[in-house]
This record gives structure tokens, C-alpha cells and sequence, in this order.
């Protein structure tokens, strides 16, 4: 096992004016044993930094260390390393006994250690009745699992996972997430895991690096990013339903959506590496008839533009007395032990979380209360947080 050094790391393609970095200067210590995500929507570049990490793209600054020494100059198979893909990569000629032993075959590993680690590895993963089958007789989920073997047999310094289980159904995501917390107690070696599923990022990870084009916007345990994030994108990508992002002015202790008197259409601000309002935040429609009005709890942290974020499970039903706020009801999403109510607040599209049984209808105006406590505050130009 060996910690993971991130220094200063950028990752560019071709050269001179026409160069386009993509990574944009990453700083982290994955610590010796820790688990670590990174997530982020498609193309934010976690995969590409996990890639240079295991030696499969060049590194165009910077410095990656594995263990204290840095890797940036040594192959793949000189940083002991294991790797399992989304999609497998088995070989469909070898059974499932010589796909998980054939790595240490080619190292020259003695036949009875080679036999003992698969055994080992084999009846951890529940697939020892399966070694003599080939990858094609096997369900995506063993297939999945002994890509893991292959990896676990190998008892890497560092364990890299590249979205395994988006190939999977949910319940044998549910199932595999299980094995590899499992698998992490019990070996404890150093892991980077790949995801654009919060669902995972969240179970799965001590810690978090939430991306987005290139920056890590956000680096923090699970909890902290989900209770404090750092910027608009951080807010409006973990947690589900988003968080509501509202834009508008503050002033004399009301919030109006969309500027002063609540009309006209805000700034969206500088979409950004750094941040900026993300696709999707809540925003209010030009020439909305009725603005959106929220009496705050609490005073904002300074007057003018700024984005207010409020979760929706910190959105709820209140009686006339209570109401800091309205919502005009355009849906409600029945989940069993939650609902949600969508709708229209002077044009802003929000979700307030309503508890088991709903509790609102299709066109009803909806009166909603918050705490001081679940108020968010954000720079409406640049999506950064304030305290």
C-alpha cells in the first residue's frame, strides 16, 4: 500500500497555440489506504486523470508520486498498479482461473502462490464454482467481479477503478458497491474510483474530488461536499433531487429571483473552470407576472446579485403563518417514502421535498418554509460559495 501524490498536474493535447489543456492543475494526497472518488458529469476529465495516474496518458505537468517516488516517466506495469475497466477486459479464450491468474503468470510467480492468491481471491468474490467457466457463461455482474479478482490477486500499492459498475443493472450495482467496501476493509490498499454516479460517490467514498472541466472544484469528505458545497456546480451535482439554485437580489431582509423587484432576466455569470451558474439552475423567466418573493429567515451576507441555494428536503409545507415563500405546483413525483412537488415560483423551476404520502396537488400554490441553518449562498458572477 502507498499513498498518491497529485502535484500541480495538467494534462494538454497537441502543442504551442493550438494546445488545449484539459486538466487544469490538480493538487491532492490520497492518503496510504484511503478510498477516494472522483466525479463529475462526461467530460469533466476524471478518466483522463485517472488514466495518467496509471500511466496510460502522458502527463504534460506536474508531478504524480505512488509510494514517494514519482512516477511520471515509468510504465504502467513499473507502478504497481492494478486497474479494473468499465467494460471488463477479459480475455474470452481463458477460463475464469486463468484470466485472474494469468498477470501473475507473466511475472513469473511460482505455480502453488499463483494458485493460492486465485483460490483466496476466487472465494472472497463468491466465484469459486465459477473458475472453469469462460467470461461468456457468466452474468455481467461475475464478469465484473472477476476483473476484480484479477486486480485483487495482484495485491497492487494502488487499486484504480474506471466506472466498473456502470455496465451493471441498479440492484447488481447495489450488490457489487457492497463487495468493494467489503473488499476495501478487509485489504485497505490505497484506491482511485472513478464515477458520474453521486449514488457511488457518496457510498462508496471517504473522500470526494468533485470535477468539473478540468478543476477540482470541491475536495472533502462525503457529508461536508453534500452539506457545504463549494461552488453552484458542487451544489446543483451532488444531491438528488439538485439543490435549488435561485438567483436574484437581496435587500432588507427578502431575497427577490431574478434581480431588483424580482423582474427581468439575471446574469447566468461566467461559466467557467471555476465555476459559474451551471445549466439548470433556477432561474427567473422573463416578463414573469408574478416575481418570486422569499422572506429570509436571516440576513444575507451582503446586498445585491447573489445565488441562494436551499435543498429540497429543506424546502417544506408550511402553514400561513410560517410561509417564506410560494410554489406553484406543476408535479409531484410519488416515491414510496418520499414525494416531490415541481413546480413554478415567479418563474423559477424548484422541488420541495413534501414527506411520505405527498400531500400537494397538480395547481395547487403551495406555501413553503426554510431555516437560517439550510440557507446557501453563492457569487452570482463567479458560483463560488460565501460564508
Amino acid at each position: 500500500m502507498a499513498a498518491v501524490e497529485l502535484r500541480q498536474v495538467k494534462k494538454s493535447y497537441g502543442s504551442g497555440k493550438s494546445a488545449v489543456e484539459v486538466i487544469h492543475g490538480i493538487d491532492c494526497t490520497v492518503a496510504d489506504g484511503e478510498f477516494i472518488v472522483l466525479v463529475g458529469p462526461s467530460g469533466c476529465g476524471k478518466s483522463t486523470l485517472l488514466r495518467m495516474v496509471a500511466g496510460l496518458e502522458d502527463i504534460s505537468a506536474g508531478e504524480i508520486a505512488i509510494g514517494g517516488r514519482v512516477v511520471n516517466q515509468l510504465e504502467p506495469k513499473d507502478r504497481d498498479i492494478a486497474m479494473v475497466f468499465q467494460n471488463y477486459a477479459l480475455y474470452p479464450h481463458m477460463s475464469v482461473r486463468q484470466n485472474m491468474a494469468y498477470g501473475l503468470k507473466i511475472r513469473g510467480l511460482p505455480a502453488a502462490e499463483i494458485e493460492a492468491r486465485v483460490a483466496r481471491a476466487a472465494a472472497m468474490l463468491e466465484l469459486s464454482a465459477y473458475l472453469d467457466r469462460k467470461p461468456r457463461a457468466l452474468s455481467g455482474g461475475q464478469r465484473q467481479r472477476v476483473a476484480m479478482g484479477r486486480a485483487i490477486v495482484r495485491n497492487p500499492q494502488v487499486f484504480l477503478f474506471d466506472e466498473p459498475l456502470s455496465n451493471l443493472d441498479a440492484k447488481l450495482r447495489v450488490q457489487t458497491r457492497m463487495e468493494l467496501q467489503k473488499l476495501h476493509r478487509e485489504f485497505k490498499t490505497t484506491s482511485l474510483y472513478v464515477t458520474h454516479d453521486q449514488v457511488e460517490a457518496m457510498t462508496l467514498g471517504q473522500r470526494l474530488i468533485v470535477m468539473n472541466a478540468g478543476v477540482a472544484e470541491q475536495i472533502g469528505a462525503p457529508m461536508e461536499v453534500y452539506a457545504r458545497p463549494a461552488s453552484t456546480f458542487v451544489a446543483g451535482f451532488i444531491g438528488s433531487p439538485a439543490m435549488n439554485l435561485i438567483q436574484g437580489e437581496a435587500r432588507d431582509g427578502v431575497f427577490f429571483a431574478g434581480g431588483p423587484q424580482g423582474g427581468g432576466t439575471p446574469a447566468t455569470g461566467a461559466a467557467s473552470a471555476g465555476g459559474g451558474i451551471p445549466a439548470g439552475a433556477a432561474t427567473l423567466s422573463a416578463g414573469a407576472a408574478q416575481p418570486l418573493r422569499i422572506s429570509l429567515p436571516a440576513p444575507a451576507p451582503r446586498a445585491g446579485a447573489l445565488v441562494l441555494g436551499i435543498r429540497p428536503e429543506h424546502l417544506t409545507p408550511a402553514s400561513a403563518a410560517e410561509t417564506r415563500m410560494t410554489l406553484g405546483v406543476e408535479m409531484v413525483e410519488t416515491l414510496g417514502a418520499d414525494a416531490y412537488a415541481y413546480g413554478l415560483g415567479g418563474g423559477a423551476t424548484l422541488v420541495a421535498r413534501l414527506g411520505a404520502g405527498g400531500g400537494a396537488s397538480i395547481g395547487e400554490v403551495l406555501p413553503l418554509t426554510f431555516t437560517a441553518a439550510h440557507m446557501h449562498w453563492f457569487d452570482a458572477v463567479t458560483g463560488k460559495r460565501i460564508e
